[in-house]
């Protein structure tokens, strides 16, 4: 990934076309205290240019990067094109790099000048082909002297949602491999973030679903409520949109898991499926009357297990809605399965990511022939490299026994040599865990040892 930044200059070179309207003041999410930092202030110190503030179509702003450690500056100019997203966190447009022609997506939010931005924090340590990259970022200031934050990321055209959007308007559901391709990528971006930052994406969404209509590559975008989850540490219950909301956050849980991810995946992958929400709630209360529909009344147990702390426990009687009755009588078994492993009540119970790229739902994935119905080869789907190369080894092994057990039995396409764990990386693996490593895990760690 790019490294970040960022230069201290800024001009407008163009005078901008009609504003869209200033974006509210409480744009961005809120920030822990925790998040305090000097006003103005990142790796660099920023000296932000007087922005006129959203205008886009048309309107040029230049920035400076380089200048760290000894790099020489360089001043790249961006031209904005159209307005792709707009929300309480600001805007979201495509614009066109002037020296390259690249398309980059910015982001534009209001920045308080008190707190460091986690968004950016969050995006600077992410680096895999599911998660959109960010490229890097600059300040700009409007004539009102308030600060705004641009992040400059890779361009994708289309949404998960738009995809839906337009099997919908054709009266068609969205092909299976389709759904096994998409969902599988969604799984594979989560099982990073969950174990290598230890990221919370906190609002998984089609919309926040980024898809390449060629080559059909899916990047998680929008890391705005995005969070390191700390064991004891309380986190805002009122997160996730509410489709996709888990439904511990509904009880006001405050210590909760990365495996609310899980669940907004799982109402991802039943939509894409059904060509609707699973769970179309109106209000809080109406979501959680939509779940129990399908899931039925959750036992005092169940409600535990979703928040400890609450103890009202009146709630109407209805049993579980068989699940091969919600899908259409042609709907693969290992597609039921797998939704009803991911939307469970109990966290821990829900299967993991790395669990859940291991299903047999996405075994044509795995075939050695499959093609895209244009033609093209799937995207890139087994290279573990950003998963291996690690100093976290316990996240390597997982990783490494997954790729082992459930991808590729040939270990000529393990896609793992090396270059990628080095002897002293598959050292340090083979040591870590000698009690539950069996025999045939230590041998193939010896093949590839002495293979490459």
């Amino acid at each position: 990934m790019a490294s970040m930044p960022l230069g201290p200059q800024q001009h407008q070179q163009q005078a901008p076309p009609p504003h869209l309207g200033a974006p509210p003041s409480h744009l961005g999410a809120q920030p822990d205290a925790s998040h305090r930092h000097d006003p103005m202030r990142t790796d660099n110190e920023m000296t932000p240019a007087v922005d006129n503030n959203n205008a886009v179509n048309g309107h040029i702003i230049s920035t400076t990067i380089g200048g760290k450690n000894g790099e020489s500056k360089q001043t790249i100019s961006y031209m904005a094109e159209r307005v792709v997203g707009s929300g309480s966190f600001g805007i979201v447009f495509q614009a066109k790099c002037l020296e390259t022609g690249e398309a980059v997506a910015i982001k534009k939010v209001l920045q308080d000048r008190q707190y460091k931005n986690r968004e950016l924090q969050l995006m600077r340590l992410l680096d895999h082909p599911n998660v959109v990259a960010l490229k890097h970022c600059f300040f700009s200031t409007t004539s009102n002297d308030e600060l705004f934050l641009n992040l400059v990321m890779e361009y994708v055209p289309e949404t998960m949602h738009g995809v839906l959007k337009h099997y919908n308007s054709m009266n068609q559901r969205m092909p299976l491999l389709y759904v096994k391709l998409y969902t599988y990528q969604i799984f594979r971006g989560l099982a990073y973030l969950h174990a290598v930052p230890g990221v919370c994406h906190r609002d998984l969404k089609p919309q926040n679903l980024l898809v390449d209509p060629l080559t059909h590559q899916v990047k998680i975008c929008d890391f705005g409520s995005a969070k390191v989850l700390v064991k004891g540490e309380a986190n805002i219950s009122y997160i996730c949109s509410r489709y996709y909301r888990a439904p511990e956050l509904i009880f006001g849980a405050a210590e909760y898991t990365t495996s609310i991810d899980i669940w907004s995946a799982g109402c991802v992958l039943a939509e894409l499926l059904l060509g609707q929400p699973l769970f179309p709630g109106e209000n809080a209360l109406d979501q959680l009357v939509e779940i129990i529909k399908v899931l039925g009344t959750p036992t005092r147990e169940e409600i535990r297990c979703m928040n400890p702390n609450y103890t009202d426990y009146r709630f109407p009687q209805r049993k579980a809605h068989p699940w091969h009755k919600i899908f259409h009588k042609r709907m693969p078994p290992e597609a039921i399965d797998l939704a009803s492993r991911l939307l469970q009540y109990s966290p821990s119970l829900r299967c993991t990511a790395l669990e859940a790229i291991a299903h047999p739902f996405f075994d044509e994935l795995r075939e050695p022939n499959v093609r895209l119905p244009n033609g093209r080869p799937l995207p890139p789907l087994f290279n573990f490299k950003q998963e291996v190369n690690l100093h976290n080894y316990q996240s390597a092994v997982f990783f490494l026994l997954v790729q082992l057990f459930f991808f590729v039995p040939q270990s000529s396409k393990f896609g793992i040599h090396c270059q990628a764990v080095d002897s002293q990386t598959l050292e340090k693996i083979w040591l870590m865990c000698p009690v539950w490593f069996n025999l045939k895990l230590k041998c193939w760690l010896v093949t590839i040892w002495t293979h490459g």
